[in-house]
Order: structure tokens, then C-alpha cells, then sequence
């Protein structure tokens, strides 16, 4: 049967919060949008009246093909060039979803993101329809056609490797930017001591260029050597400057609720530069310069009121 105007505003309705939980299960938010129009294509062919709840059968439908997608994105993650990140996005994105409680901002934060891709499709799904959208072990069990009790042990297990014993600290727009300028500041000065003392002694920096713009293939592990390579990474030159078309306007901003740095060169998004901040300090560079994940990124700055650049690198 054809689906009437009022099935269409249902999916409608209900389209933010698929996209959220889709974005959330993949990492990319262009297959987070196939995903969803996939399901809007199944809600296409089914017999939308008979169908009680549907935005359980949507959460449902949209959840399995996920996780069909999360074990060809794996084979695919095998081959990828260098490492792997998720996408990112920007303050105000409306896929980042909901972020009343202190679960669901975190589920979306880029640390955890890049933490949940050591977690099994299962795993994964149970821990986002858990922590973030509030889904009973009962809805989850039959979302996954699972019993009760394993969706909570998974949850249990999800859990327990998501917090992989750091203690991260939650900081608002205002604090985030604080937080970017003062590591902004230290970067610039032309020496590696001041920032050396806002890192952690374990802290990493890494990057995904995805095989189309220079990334180190392996992590920077050490407040030493992560303080050397940032401090390299903003001094002027003219290769630098080739390889993403010119010389970058540095704002500081936040990408998935966490610190941030946006590199812009003409208005295109050249670099988010996520900071994952813990009480200890600055634990993470994860620094997303694939231009094939920046895509979305470049669309939000443009409709965003960002201001004047901190400086121009390079």
C-alpha cells in the first residue's frame, strides 16, 4: 500500500532521531543519511497501518541495517590508508542528537566515537540505544532479537570498555574555546615546553588523511613527542600550503560537543582538529583532515557566525 501523508510525516517526525542513532552506530554521517533513507524505502514497502509503533519499527529496521553495515565498514577499515576516525561534526549539527544528560553528550563525543570502533556490532548498538537514547533492555532485547538479560550484559561489557579508565571532564562552549586558545597559544610560541605542561604524560596525536592528504600512519604517544609534533605541525611551509591549497584560518570551536580546531582555507574545511580534555589535562589530538569526511563540515561552517581567526597557519 501506498503510505498516506500522515505515514510520511511519521518518518519525518522521527527522521532526527534515526540520523542521530545512525550517526552514532557508523561514525560517518553520509552513511548515517543512507542508512535512514533506506529505512524510509523499507517503511515505503510495508504495510504502514499495520504497524503499532512506528517508531519502534523504524528504530528497528534502521538498527539492523547498521549493523549489516558495521561488518563490511570493518572489512573496509582493514584496507583503509593509515588510521581511521570517525567524521565529525560541528556545534549545532542536528546529528549530533539529543544532549540533555551527561550519557548522551558523551556517546557522540569524538573520544568515544573512535573508543566504540574496538566494540562489536552488537555491542556498539546496545551501548548508543542504552547510554543514548534511553532504549529499556526490553526494547533493546527485541530491537536486536536478543534476550533481556544479554542486552544488559553486553551493555554491561560496552560500558566497561568505553570508559577505558579515564576520567574525562565535561566543558561548555565557553570553557572549549578557552581551552582551544590557550593550546593555540602555547603551540605558537615557538617553544614545546608550554604545551608539554597542558598534556598528560600518555598523551596521543593522531590523524586521518585517509590516503588523500599526509597523516602519520601511526600515533605520537608522549607529551614530548606530541608536543614536538603540534608545534611542527603550525610552522610555515610552502608544502604545507600546496597540499591544502593555501594557508588555513585557525578558529577555535567545538566538534561533537568536545574542543576543537577548524582549519578554513576559502571556506572549505580543511581540518578539525578534536581535543579530548580529562582532569589531568589534554589526553588526545584527533585530528580529521580526509576531505571526503569534511564535506558536511564545510556546509555547516558556512551557515555558522564563526568570526575572526585566531591566525592564519602555514
Amino acid at each position: 500500500m501506498p503510505l498516506t501523508a500522515d505515514d510520511v510525516d511519521r518518518f519525518v517526525a522521527a527522521r532526527p532521531r534515526l540520523e542521530a542513532i545512525a550517526y552514532r552506530l557508523l561514525g560517518s554521517a553520509a552513511e548515517a543519511e543512507d542508512a535512514v533513507q533506506e529505512t524510509f524505502l523499507r517503511w515505503q514497502s510495508a504495510d504502514a497501518g499495520r504497524v503499532e509503533v512506528p517508531e519502534a519499527w523504524l528504530t528497528k529496521v534502521l538498527t539492523n541495517l547498521c549493523l549489516n553495515q558495521l561488518g563490511s565498514a570493518r572489512a573496509r577499515r582493514e584496507t583503509y590508508v593509515g588510521e581511521w576516525l570517525p567524521e565529525p561534526l560541528l556545534a549545532g549539527d542536528p546529528m549530533l542528537g539529543p544532549a540533555e544528560t551527561a550519557e548522551q553528550r558523551e556517546s557522540v563525543s569524538y573520544a568515544v566515537l573512535t573508543l566504540m570502533e574496538r566494540l562489536s556490532p552488537n555491542e556498539r548498538a546496545v551501548y548508543v540505544l542504552r547510554a543514548a537514547f534511553d532504549h529499556s533492555h526490553r526494547e533493546i532485547a527485541e530491537i536486536l532479537d536478543i534476550t533481556e538479560s544479554a542486552s544488559q550484559q553486553i551493555f554491561h561489557r560496552a560500558k566497561k570498555h568505553v570508559a577505558d579508565g579515564r576520567a574525562r571532564t565535561e566543558v561548555d562552549e565557553a570553557a572549549a574555546r578557552r581551552i582551544v586558545e590557550e593550546f593555540l597559544a602555547a603551540a605558537t610560541s615557538g617553544q614545546t615546553e608550554p604545551l608539554v605542561r597542558l598534556l598528560t604524560q600518555d598523551a596521543i596525536a593522531v590523524g586521518d588523511g585517509g590516503g588523500k592528504v599526509p597523516a602519520r600512519a601511526k600515533a605520537f604517544v608522549g607529551a614530548v613527542a606530541v608536543a614536538k609534533f603540534l608545534w611542527g605541525l603550525v610552522k610555515p611551509g610552502k608544502a604545507k600550503r600546496a597540499i591544502v591549497g593555501g594557508s588555513p584560518e585557525i578558529y577555535p570551536w567545538t566538534a561533537n560537543g568536545e574542543p576543537a580546531v577548524v582549519a578554513v582555507v576559502d571556506g572549505r574545511v580543511v581540518g578539525v582538529m578534536c581535543i579530548e580534555v580529562t582532569t589531568e589535562g589534554i589526553a588526545a589530538f584527533r585530528n580529521q583532515v580526509n576531505p571526503d569526511k569534511l564535506g558536511r563540515a564545510t556546509a555547516r561552517w558556512a551557515a555558522a557566525e564563526h568570526g575572526e581567526p585566531v591566525f592564519t597557519a602555514f
